[in-house]
């Protein structure tokens, strides 16, 4: 196999400005039956700044699968299909309800692989989130792009599994159904077709039913750690998508703290034990 090759870029920086309005957290909190209800300058929950700074492309400008065209913020790199792979970010002040807050982003790196399934990149965005002065979240945004499918190919060819932890300290399982994929989508402003146009994600891209967002997972991890320690601060988190997580079967969201009580294990695991998402996070 080829080794990767990586690359810096020199892109375009895309600055966004947005309101931290309480509706969408509001919002968010009733699709993961959150047991409290946000308020005006509530600190918002960590990660929870996916709801804002949307990317609201034109329709005329979107791709075959949903999402807007390569090219302009985000490279062409002649891989049409791409999904969120994973990310590192530092939460250094709160990002309050009711804040104007803006969002300055740019290409970090580009690295270009091989995988069992054919071509494949990784781009790397660094985003920073500032509000009254005040750099609040830091965060590298991992986005994997892919080959198309070909006629008969599975969308993705997965890597041998991995059997997830089986120490949880706590562990809560889901249910995905189509309306909480479809009310994610729409809180995110995500148009990717595979989250809810079963025709498109099983006979374009090969999978055998919707695919849950990873992004989704990832909230889900740290929505488990705040119902069982809900005065936690997280300082740093970083999760890395393992194996596509689909609709049609319960999953679990899954944690242990460490013995020093900062460091946070967290895991998602799918309904024969593989490890489908692998997270951290550091706490004050």
């Amino acid at each position: 196999m080829p080794a990767p090759s990586t690359e810096s870029s020199t892109g375009p920086v895309q600055s966004v400005s947005d309101t931290i309005s309480l509706a969408p957290a509001a919002a968010l909190a009733a699709t993961l039956d959150c047991s409290s209800v946000p308020r005006a300058g509530d600190a918002l929950p960590p990660i929870w700044h996916w709801l804002y700074f949307w990317s609201a492309a034109p329709q005329a400008e979107l791709g075959a699968d949903g999402h807007p065209q390569t090219g302009g913020f985000l490279p062409d790199l002649g891989l049409p299909r791409r999904m969120a792979a994973g990310g590192r970010i530092t939460f250094n002040a709160p990002l309050r309800i009711g804040a104007q807050a803006e969002r300055v982003s740019r290409v970090l790196s580009i690295e270009h692989k091989e995988g069992r399934s054919g071509r494949l990149a990784f781009v790397t965005v660094e985003h920073e989130i500032k509000a009254d002065g005040v750099t609040a979240i830091r965060e590298e945004q991992d986005i994997v792009y892919r080959d198309a499918v070909q006629a008969g190919q599975p969308g993705q060819t997965p890597a041998k599994p991995t059997p997830a932890p089986a120490d949880a300290d706590w562990r809560r399982d889901i249910a995905p159904s189509e309306v909480l994929l479809f009310r994610y989508s729409a809180l995110t402003f995500n148009g990717h077709r595979i989250h809810y146009d079963r025709d498109y994600a099983r006979n374009a891209e090969g999978y055998p039913d919707l695919v849950v967002h990873g992004p989704l997972i990832a909230t889900l991890l740290l929505d488990a750690l705040a119902r069982v320690a809900p005065e936690a601060v997280v300082r740093e988190y970083r999760f890395k998508a393992v194996r596509p997580t689909f609709l049609g079967h319960g999953f679990a969201v899954c944690g242990r703290r460490a013995e020093d009580g900062k460091h946070i294990e967290l895991w998602a695991q799918d309904h024969e034990g593989w490890l489908t998402m692998s997270a951290q996070a550091v706490l004050a």
